[in-house]
């Protein structure tokens, strides 16, 4: 059996049990014919790729995979294959980023995992089984409020706690607060010192990037005003991780709203491995920036994110 056969296959398996696609069209994506599409579909289960998750490295991805590591020095990285017909944000990479976070939690040495948040963060944990690991410790890196006093939707610590059994330590604070001074005050509190400490200690984080585009994640859940976001674009800001803007160097905005942004600084990347769960055109300039700024160490994206970083400038 060839490899190229098999990839095909695979492709064909994630296209129908991950992407949801009809038997037309898989066909209509890959250019053969439904009954082709089928035989791939059968081939993959068959040959045992076809389990919880698509159990074979697509060469294509794996390629991508190397390539983005040792152009950005990455420590690790993950491409999934990329579903032509979806404008979803989060399909492939969510279940991907799901396995990973699995993989940490399954460890049996006490380990500190550390979660950012957003959609595709929250999508990849609504993946998790239930797992008892109650030597490991979780921790937010973010604020757990949002602006209306409510739990923040997009966290997820509160979220992964349902399912994982280990100990939690979500942010208690606004996601952004009303000015320097007070953020100053509340981060000085014991309890609150006590969770931005266990924060940088962290073994590995997990993080979403959000762009800063007129419809930025930040503004559009209330976090910001427009006139916070057009200042921030003014800036130069590109993206934002945990709430924090960067530009497309990424150099960490000074003042505006950073200042006021109560999330814990991300760990040290020389010692936490820092893995960001991103895909898509319009946070392709964040999440280079974020390459080149350093502030990560790992990547999970998707195949046409993967080539149009290997070609940004």
């Amino acid at each position: 059996m060839s490899g190229s056969r098999l990839d095909d296959a695979a492709r064909a398996a994630w296209l129908y049990y991950v992407a949801g696609n009809t038997q037309d069209q898989i066909a209509a994506k890959l250019g053969v014919s439904r009954q082709s599409a089928q035989r791939l579909v059968s081939l993959a289960q068959a040959e045992g790729l076809v389990k919880v998750r698509i159990d074979h490295p697509i060469a294509q991805c794996l390629t991508l995979s190397r390539q983005l590591a040792d152009r950005f020095g990455l420590a690790f990285v993950e491409v999934v294959p990329s579903d032509p017909g979806s404008d979803s944000t989060t399909l492939g990479v969510a279940q991907a980023t799901g396995a990973e976070i699995e993989r940490w939690l399954r460890r049996e040495d006490p380990t500190i995992i550390a979660m950012g948040t957003g959609r595709t963060l929250k999508a990849a944990i609504e993946q998790l089984p239930p797992i008892e690991c109650p030597q490991h410790k979780v921790v937010s890196l973010t604020g757990n409020i949002a602006p209306d006093g409510s739990a923040a939707f997009y966290n997820v610590v509160f979220t992964m706690a349902d399912t994982v059994k280990s100990r939690s330590f979500p942010m208690p604070l606004p996601v952004i607060v009303s000015s320097l001074e007070e953020r100053t005050m509340l981060q000085g509190q014991p309890m609150i010192r006590a969770t931005l400490d266990l924060a940088a200690q962290a073994h590995v984080a997990f993080i979403g990037i959000g762009d800063l585009s007129d419809s930025a994640p930040l503004y559009l859940d209330g976090f910001i005003t427009r006139d916070d976001l057009s200042a921030l674009q003014q800036a130069g800001a590109v993206g934002e991780i945990v709430g924090r803007a960067f530009d497309a160097e990424g150099r960490v905005i000074e003042g505006l709203t950073n200042d006021r942004v109560a999330s814990a600084v991300l760990p040290d990347p020389a010692r936490c491995t820092i893995i960001a769960s991103a895909m898509g055109r319009r946070k392709l300039p964040a999440i280079a920036a974020a390459i080149q700024g350093k502030m990560i160490n790992g990547l999970i994206t998707d195949e046409t994110t993967a080539e149009a970083l290997l070609q940004h400038r």
